[in-house]
């Protein structure tokens, strides 16, 4: 993980207005980095950043977020892809407990490997509020990978 760190940011409907409270109030370090975002939730960050830019002199000439699909569209299989090849270094991801989703398989399986890949996982507002804020945002870090190798590996 170098200094400048790829973040994977989502938010279901019922967390996007959390979302955009939580990216208003740590603007000012998210813009430092490279933000990859599931599709509606990138548009309401992107137009969030860009008003708080603008709040504030307008001086940033580069904010770099990439929108994928939406989520039940494909786009938590995006970004469970991109954790897979090492593209994103943590994952701001607010969740709704009380909605079932049609698409929950998804969201589990971009859990399940953002913990095999072993990056920082943010599902409340609470972790997000000690990660964005840890001095590991400023320096480079790497994270041991588990081997699975022997796994690959095994006589089927």
């Amino acid at each position: 993980m170098s200094k400048r760190k790829t973040i994977g940011v989502v938010a279901h409907d019922n967390r996007k207005k959390d979302m955009v409270e939580w990216v208003e109030w740590n603007w000012e370090e998210l813009v430092q980095n490279d933000l990859i975002c599931t599709g509606t939730t990138g548009g309401l960050i992107e137009a969030a950043l860009k008003k708080k830019i603008q709040e504030n002199g307008g001086k940033l000439t580069q904010l770099n977020i990439t929108k994928l699909k939406s989520g039940p569209l494909g786009g938590d299989q995006q970004l469970g892809a991109q954790i897979s090849e090492g593209k994103i270094d943590m994952l701001f991801f607010l969740w709704d407990p009380m909605q079932p989703q049609p698409h929950d398989v998804d969201v589990k399986a971009l859990l399940r490997i953002s913990v095999m890949y072993n990056i920082p996982i943010a599902m409340n507002r609470s972790t997000a509020d000690y990660i964005i804020s840890s001095e590991l945002m400023k320096e480079e870090y790497h994270p041991i990978i588990k081997d699975y190798s022997e796994y690959i590996k095994r006589e089927l």
